[in-house]
């Protein structure tokens, strides 16, 4: 059986097993204040172009989601999100449970948070003569890509980032997928890119080819987030093992290229499903997949691949979601695409 229900059901790329098997015999310093950590660190500020970036790691989306927002959110402020983002859906709360409320706008059909829409609901808030007995907007929440699968083009970024200038708010981008939106050769946003516009966002480790791990990048230093993070239990004790990772997932462009190889084969799966006269409900340019199948295609592909139903319809066909990582092979694209002839 194939799992395509999600890039994170295998251990890590090969490159980054044999770095943690190396460094196993040797003490290392804990907290993070590791050699191993600090060389990561050196090579994701020149990564994102920013020499003054603070990098920290965490261990996975969820904890680094809600402990960034807790740290960089006053204790009256809320985050505007999509309706259909992470942190509004799949998280149990986690960012409510922290105090700060998710404030949710509706997202494009690609699961974007489009800048017209940021606009009218800022304008609007504002407008109100009540609105300072509700929430404050205190930051912007994005995936990207997104929960569907879309990708912000420079252009929105841009202009999110001077509404935020305009309102006081902090941009906050979740990249848990991130290296296949880099890889994805219908995008023109890059790390550096990111790194100038967002207040903070992270790197994706846990959904591309790592063991785990997350590194969340801030545009400039950030004193207090050791203790915040520390205090929420999100401060691993071997701290080594992640600095490991991100130093191979950044030495000879490893991250990109584990990326590039999700990316590729999601390009030949959607290509392949294309020719079949499978649609699409949106039509994804990352990693995630979102076919329409009919009850008999849901039947055939069931006896061979794994895959995550997103919604049902009477008739008994169903958008399903298709996901390709680092690991995924043309063997794997292959068997989906027979399944189905």
């Amino acid at each position: 059986m194939i799992d395509l229900s999600c890039d994170y059901n295998v251990g890590c790329a090969p490159e980054l097993m044999a770095a943690l098997a190396a460094a196993n015999g040797t003490q290392h310093a804990t907290y993070g204040f590791d050699a191993c950590s600090a060389r990561a660190k050196e090579k994701i500020r020149a990564a994102v172009g920013n020499a003054d970036a603070d990098v920290f790691f965490l261990v996975g989306g969820t904890q680094t989601n809600a402990t960034v927002l807790a740290a960089i959110l006053r204790p009256w402020e809320g985050v505007i999100s999509a309706a259909s983002g992470h942190i509004a859906v799949h998280e149990s709360g986690a960012v409510e449970a922290t105090g700060h409320k998710v404030l949710t706008l509706e997202a494009d059909e690609f699961g974007r948070l489009a800048p017209g829409t940021l606009r009218a609901y800022l304008r609007s808030f504002y407008a109100d003569p009540t609105y300072t007995h509700m929430a404050q907007p205190g930051a912007v929440y994005l995936s990207h890509p997104t929960e569907l699968g879309g990708l912000y083009t420079a252009a929105m970024l841009r202009e999110i980032r001077a509404l935020c200038d305009e309102y006081g708010l902090r941009l906050f981008l979740d990249g848990a997928r991130l290296a296949y939106a880099l890889a994805s050769p219908e995008t023109d946003v890059d790390l550096p890119l990111l790194g100038g516009l967002c207040d903070v966002f992270y790197i994706g480790g846990t959904k591309c080819g790592a063991l785990c791990g997350e590194a969340v990048v801030f545009r400039e230093k950030q004193p207090h987030f050791f203790p915040a993070h520390k205090q929420r239990g999100a401060l691993l004790a071997k701290g080594f093992l992640l600095g490991v990772q991100f130093d191979a997932l950044f030495t000879d462009d490893l991250y990109l290229r584990l990326g590039k190889r999700g990316a590729e084969s999601a390009a030949a799966l959607r290509e392949g499903l294309r020719a079949l006269g499978v649609p699409f409900s949106p039509e994804s340019a990352s990693n995630q997949q979102f076919p329409v199948l009919t009850a008999e295609q849901l039947e055939k592909l069931r006896e061979k691949i794994s895959f995550e139903i997103w919604q049902s319809y009477p008739d008994g066909s169903a958008l399903v979601r298709l996901c390709t990582s680092w690991r995924t092979t043309a063997d794997d694209v292959a068997a989906v695409l027979e399944a189905l002839k």
